[in-house]
């Protein structure tokens, strides 16, 4: 049967239908569509080799689904479990451990609960009152305060003063909410990155939030880091489609933001010069994973879910450096944090 790619998008109106017309003009044997769901059976079957995701996160019906599809045989991009699993505290503590610079970061018990939870019952592995003062002793100040599990610059603070702090994190309702260092930066870089294998850096300006079309921002040796680290990070998370943004002081760049599994592809926002790359690269991607379908059936186990794809890569490109030729080699494969963490689980 002739593979076919799904696509699940929400309010984007430039990116899927021209993805869509990438993979049609192209004629690879491979279909793409919009997903169309009603109410979707336990054992119904799946028809997409493949189905990128650009939603579920703001929908768990579709979540859900994905989940479902996983189990179907059907290759995810990104793949809902560990995109579930994911938060922007465990995401700092995945780049320290994989030395990556990142930003100070502390992770902060909520403000408000569910209603049921009382609190000197429900919460008594909790110290209180939290000592503010070491936090700030720790991040400094200013800081940034925001949510764990957000994006789109949404409940992000920058917090000038103690006093700022506590305010915004007393108006944090249930959210789970992160203080970071703030990098006072003097470069500011995003990073596309498609399959785990394509990265473009691009000059963007999270001031006037947009990007800069030019091609020789960075050095040659600034360039070959950021994309180092930002394969291992999306290596390690096993995300083919992701956006990491590096804060660059005295030369070095600390990831502040790389928890963004459906990132921006707007054409008004890349400019479209980014946006062909994006598209063309995309199109890449899925053609090929979906004329490589996962098996289907077996025993179920959840780190065969979480273990996604494990990409063995021929050398990193880069795109959009001068000497992009020699800056993309890998010395070594990043094994999925997924693999290493259920593989200790299960043995």
């Amino acid at each position: 049967m002739r593979p076919k790619i799904g696509l699940i998008v929400g309010r984007e109106w430039s990116f899927p239908p021209a993805f869509i017309e990438e993979v049609r003009r192209r004629d690879e044997g491979v279909g793409a569509e919009y997903v169309q769901l009603a109410a979707p059976r336990m054992d119904e079957e799946v028809p997409y080799s493949m189905i990128i995701d650009r939603i579920s996160h703001e929908v768990p019906f579709y979540r859900s689904y994905l989940k479902h599809a996983v189990l179907q045989g059907t290759t995810v991009v990104n793949n809902p479990f560990m995109w579930s699993a994911d938060d922007k505290f465990f995401g700092a503590s995945l780049a320290t451990s994989l030395g990556v610079a990142s930003p100070r970061t502390v992770v902060l018990p909520h403000k408000e609960y569910v209603p049921g939870i009382v609190h000197d019952e429900s919460l008594r592995n909790l110290v209180y009152p939290l000592d503010w003062g070491a936090i700030i002793d720790y991040v400094g100040l200013p800081c940034i305060l925001k949510d764990a599990h957000g994006g789109g610059w949404r409940d992000v603070y920058v917090c000038q003063s103690l006093e700022q702090l506590l305010r915004h994190f007393n108006e944090s309702g249930r959210l789970l909410m992160i203080v970071q260092e703030y990098i006072h930066w003097e470069q500011f870089v995003r990073c596309i990155c498609i399959g785990q294998e394509e990265v473009l850096p691009m000059k963007y300006d999270p001031r006037e939030r947009r990007y800069h079309v030019e091609h020789e921002h960075l050095s040659s040796e600034l360039g070959d880091r950021i994309v180092r680290d930002s394969l291992k990070l999306v290596r390690a998370l096993g995300y083919d489609m992701n956006s990491v943004e590096f804060a660059v002081k005295d030369g070095i760049p600390y990831a502040i933001d790389f928890m963004n599994p459906a990132p921006d592809m707007d054409v008004n926002s890349l400019t479209p010069h980014y946006f062909e790359w994006v598209v063309k690269k995309m199109a890449d991607m899925a053609i090929r994973l979906a004329k490589e379908p996962r098996a289907a059936g077996g025993e179920p186990r959840w780190n065969a879910f979480l273990r996604g794809r494990a990409v063995v890569p021929d050398g990193a490109r880069l795109t959009g450096l001068s000497d992009a030729d020699g800056a993309g080699d890998l010395a070594e494969e990043l094994p999925s944090l997924a693999q290493r963490l259920m593989r200790r689980m299960t043995e």
